[in-house]
């Protein structure tokens, strides 16, 4: 089992493209008074939903690896 922080970990290499959460669209500098909220709301932009289209949930633990068959590359 994946521990809760690296399961949620945006800054994995091969990240794929297509995986998107709510803070992409925070336009404000990180505070580091403030805790991350690390809330795990992500979703593929493939299906819109938060199961890619491999029927498997769409979050960094699992959208990071080119041995899933909906993984459509790296641009993060």
């Amino acid at each position: 089992m994946m521990e809760k922080s690296e399961r949620f970990n945006t800054n994995r290499p091969g990240l794929c493209s297509a995986l998107h959460s709510k803070s992409q669209y925070v336009w404000s500098e990180p505070d580091p008074t403030v805790p991350r909220s690390n809330d795990g709301l992500f979703w593929c932009a493939l299906t819109q939903t938060c199961i890619g289209p491999d029927g498997k949930v769409a979050e960094p633990g699992n959208c990071c690896s080119s041995d899933r068959d909906c993984q459509c590359g790296s641009s993060k």
